[in-house]
């Protein structure tokens, strides 16, 4: 199940050329982690009222262009695996149908400041589409 987020590059999001400084494209995938969450039915507040809380695990970014000030970024949030105790999400970060870099956060399933199984329920929802 996609899911997608959108915004204008900020002027304080770059650096002096004009070019957005490489740490917020975690920022931007984050702001779309909410978005996909949502797509597969899993409000935050829920999940953290039952106990499950995802945490990043790891995170990787690929560049392979430029985004710029005065650039709208959008970015599609995928599911790319599912595991017992975590999911990867493939974020591409785009301007129009230039990519410009792919970000990859995996997720654990957290409680109790261990890692545990998804939730059955959870599970099942997180492998849709």
């Amino acid at each position: 199940m996609a899911a997608q987020w959108s915004a204008p590059v900020r002027y304080v999001e770059c650096d002096q050329q004009g070019v957005v400084f490489n740490g917020h494209f975690l920022t931007w995938a984050d702001e779309a982690s909410n978005v996909w969450w949502a797509a597969h039915g899993l409000a935050w507040d829920e999940l953290v009222a039952r106990g499950v809380e995802p945490v990043v695990k790891a995170s990787s970014l690929e560049w392979s262009a430029s985004a710029r000030w005065g650039d709208t970024v959008t970015v599609d949030a995928e599911t790319e695996k599912v595991g017992r105790t975590s999911v990867t999400v493939r974020f591409t970060v785009r301007v129009g149908e230039r990519v410009c870099c792919l970000v990859r956060n995996t997720y654990v399933c957290a409680a109790d400041g261990r890692s545990v199984p998804w939730p059955d329920d959870v599970r099942a929802r997180l492998a849709e589409g």
